[in-house]
C-alpha cells in the first residue's frame, strides 16, 4: 500500500527579496493530512514570508514546496486555489462588492471559466456559498457592502470565502485579529472541527496551545522548535525565540505563560 503523500511539504527552502539576503533558511517540514500546526516567532522571524511560500504567493529561492506531493509551482493557480485557500491580514476595504459576493469569489477555482459572472453560480456554488455565510455568522450583512464591515466582521468573510472555496488545506495568518473573544472561539473550534490540514500563524500563545495539534517556531528565518504544543512552547525554547525570561504554568486545564524582560 502506497503511503499518502503529506498535504504539505517543504524541502530545504529558502527565500529572501531579489538581490538582498535571505529572510527564511533551509526550511524542512511536512505536515500531514487533517493536521492543525501553528506558526509562531516574534516579529520579523520570518512567519509571513513562511506562509506566502506555502500559499503559492512568492517562489522559494532554493527548495521546494509541494501542495499535494506535487510541486506547487508546477500546478496552475486554478488547480492550486482548488486545493488551498489563504485567509490574510490585509483585507482590502475598497471592493465595490457585498459581503454575499465576496464568499462567492470562493467558486471561481471550481468554474470552467474564471470570468464567469457570479450571478451565473448553479445551485451547487449558490448552496455552498450560503452554507459559508451561515457558518461563520454572517447572514443579517450578507448584503451589506464589504468596505462598510469593521475589521472582524471583514476577517469572517475572508474565512467565508475561504470555506466556500472548499479546499483541503486552508491557511491563516493571524486569523484571530480583530476578532473579539468569542469569535476568536467559534473561529478556532471551526477550523478545528472541519477536518482540513490548517496551517495559521498565531501570536496568542494560550491559543496556539490549545488550537493546534503541532507548533512550529521561527527565530531569524529558521525552524528553532517543530513539535507537539508543550514540547515546542518549553521555556528554554520561548526565551530563545522571543529573547525574554519565559515561564510557564502548566498546572491549570490550559497553560498559562508569563514573560520578563
Amino acid at each position: 500500500m502506497t503511503a499518502q503523500k503529506p498535504a504539505v511539504e517543504l524541502t530545504g527552502v529558502s527565500w529572501g527579496p531579489k538581490g538582498r539576503p535571505d529572510i527564511l533558511s533551509d526550511i524542512s517540514f511536512a505536515v500531514p493530512h487533517g493536521q492543525i500546526m501553528a506558526i509562531c516567532g516574534a516579529n520579523g522571524a520570518g512567519k509571513s514570508s513562511l506562509l506566502r511560500l506555502i500559499y503559492r504567493h512568492q517562489s522559494p529561492r532554493k527548495g521546494t514546496v509541494r501542495l499535494i506531493g506535487r510541486d506547487i509551482w508546477a500546478m496552475g493557480a486554478p488547480e492550486a486555489a482548488r486545493n488551498l485557500a489563504a485567509v490574510l491580514q490585509e483585507q482590502p476595504t475598497d471592493f465595490a462588492l457585498t459581503a454575499r459576493q465576496i464568499v462567492a469569489l470562493g467558486r471561481l477555482p471550481h468554474r470552467r471559466g474564471w470570468g464567469a459572472a457570479l450571478s451565473t453560480a448553479g445551485f451547487e456554488d449558490a448552496a455552498i456559498i450560503e452554507g459559508a455565510i451561515l457558518r461563520m455568522d454572517l447572514y443579517g450583512m450578507a448584503d451589506r457592502a464589504f468596505g462598510t464591515l469593521s475589521g472582524g466582521e471583514r476577517q469572517r468573510v475572508m474565512v467565508a470565502r475561504a470555506l466556500a472555496q472548499q479546499p483541503r488545506v486552508i491557511v491563516l495568518d493571524e486569523p484571530t485579529n480583530h476578532l473579539d473573544i468569542r469569535h476568536q472561539l467559534e473561529l478556532l473550534a471551526l477550523l478545528k472541527g472541519l477536518g482540513l490540514t490548517v496551517i495559521a500563524t498565531l501570536h496568542d500563545l494560550t491559543l496556539a496551545a490549545e488550537f493546534s495539534e503541532r507548533v512550529l517556531i521561527l527565530r531569524d528565518g529558521r525552524v528553532l522548535a517543530d513539535g507537539p504544543p508543550d514540547q515546542a512552547l518549553s521555556e528554554a525554547t520561548l526565551a530563545d525565540a522571543f529573547h525574554v525570561k519565559a515561564r510557564i504554568d502548566r498546572t491549570g486545564p490550559s497553560p498559562r505563560f508569563s514573560f520578563q524582560l
